[in-house]
């Protein structure tokens, strides 16, 4: 069983993976030659063709440099900033129930429309922000810029992929519905309340087996799950373990796994930033060690910018620091750090203007438009925009995020959570969070459902206990 797709897909998305990783040209084209005269069926030969396509080291000419180690990741950044921890009081609680709150206000904004965003994979330059545009003045002019929730009809429906997810839409909405973009921040919770900031990669793979069922997951962590499964015991008498130790993670994030620098790790880490108010570094860190597991590179660095700008969003309400302490956490000299700042200096240039969102998100197209509409750093650079466009208004930074189109519901769900830790919950708009009724359907144990201030009443005992222990 390969896992995400078949086989044979699964090893042409090897391929772009390879290209975009700045692996040698030549050697791409000879594989590419083997590959073409494979027959889809002969199965062997696809995996050993995916395992030389992984094995092949970086062109030397390519002018980044990559690494997955965190000591490694850490010494290449640059400008890492240092906030004072607010401290774990009523006012804390307040921003943390805010974060949750603004995290799946954001995350059911776009669910409804997320396969609109996402481009067929004919697409080579994805603008898909005008379809989104396209369905809602269809139903009225007055629609765009968004101002409330999904509709659930338009006339474009016909042109469009389908509406999904018909629970986030206007005329439905009243709890925030089960999303991987929440289960993962209950699980992110999960692990923290029992290992504290101990936690290891191994407990993370662990909580995935014990609480995420296979159809829960998808692309990078589908790939990773499998590969746990296939080489990993996790049962032994009546012990639960990984086994035989140590696991070799870099086999398990890239083994069939030509997704790995796509956007599933930075949907992970929200829990862990709420574990580190004010604390970029360590909320960096946190999400390292999560995401590992299935990402590799700007993977990896998509989920530690992530982090680190929900985490400086307790302690700053300036949304340019926001985003600094972000690109502070990953290495200068990756591709998401060059791309990030090539979309601040766009932003800049419209004067992070919200009027002018159009013409910013046709400029991120141009840049990253060429990356898979679920990849980490398209997306990372609509949510960088977004903030900054947002000047730390909620409404601003959500609808900018779903609007842009690509993964919808991942940079509403990222954007709200930036925005509802700075803002806090009672400065939130009860037009949007309001409709939630604080109910939150996860379908996890005992979280399913739960009160999304219960939530965050969790997260602040964390904090707490991880601050008592260090």
């Amino acid at each position: 069983m390969p896992g995400w797709t078949n086989l044979r897909e699964l090893v042409r998305r090897e391929f772009e993976q390879s290209q975009q990783e700045g692996k040698c040209p030549v050697s791409l084209a000879a594989l590419q030659v083997e590959f073409a005269a494979l027959a889809p069926t002969d199965d062997a030969e696809l995996i050993a063709l995916q395992n030389k396509l992984v094995a092949l080291p970086v062109y030397p000419s390519f002018p980044f440099q990559e690494p997955d180690d965190l000591a490694a990741i850490q010494a290449l950044c640059k400008k890492r900033r240092i906030f004072s921890a607010p401290p774990a009081d009523e006012a804390l609680l307040d921003k943390l129930y805010g974060a949750w709150l603004g995290r799946a206000a954001g995350c059911a904004l776009g669910k409804p429309i997320e396969l609109i965003g996402l481009a067929p994979p004919s697409c080579t330059r994805q603008r898909t922000w005008r379809d989104l545009k396209r369905y809602l003045t269809a139903i009225s002019p007055d629609e765009w810029p968004l101002r409330d929730y999904v509709p659930a009809h338009s006339p474009a429906e016909p042109e469009l992929p389908h509406m999904i997810c018909p629970a986030s839409t206007r005329e439905k909405i009243a709890f925030m519905e089960s999303d991987d973009d929440i289960r993962y921040t209950v699980l992110g919770q999960i692990i923290l309340a029992q290992h504290g900031a101990a936690f290891t990669t191994e407990d993370v793979a662990m909580k995935w087996m014990e609480k995420l069922c296979y159809r829960s997951v998808c692309t990078a962590e589908t790939q990773a799950y499998r590969n746990l499964i296939a080489r990993y015991d996790f049962h032994e008498g009546n012990a639960w373990r990984l086994g035989p130790l140590p696991v070799d993670w870099h086999w398990v994030a890239t083994y069939l796994n030509p997704y790995r620098e796509w956007i599933g790790a930075q949907i992970r880490v929200d829990s862990y930033a709420y574990a580190a108010p004010g604390n970029p570094g360590l909320a960096a860190d946190f999400a390292w060690r999560d995401v590992r597991l299935s990402h590799v590179k700007n993977g990896l660095y998509g989920s530690m910018l992530c982090a680190a700008m929900i985490s400086a969003a307790f302690a700053t309400n300036d949304v340019r620091e926001i985003v600094a302490a972000g690109l502070g956490e990953i290495p200068a000299t990756s591709r998401l750090h060059a791309e990030m700042s090539a979309v601040v200096a766009l932003c800049e240039k419209y004067g992070n203007d919200f009027t002018n969102f159009e013409t910013v998100f046709e400029g991120i197209c141009d840049l990253l438009g060429h990356y898979s509409t679920t990849h980490t750093n398209n997306n990372a650079g609509v949510c960088v925009a977004a903030v900054l466009l947002s000047g730390g208004d909620y409404h601003r930074g959500i609808t900018a995020a779903v609007m842009a189109g690509f993964d919808t519901d991942c940079n509403g769900a990222t954007v709200g959570s930036i925005l509802g830790a700075m803002n806090g919950a009672r400065l939130l708009p009860e037009h949007w969070t309001g409709r939630l009724n604080d109910t939150l359907r996860s379908e996890l144990a005992d979280y399913h459902p739960i009160a999304i201030s219960e939530c965050a009443r969790r997260s602040f005992e964390i904090v707490k206990q991880i601050r008592a222990a260090t």
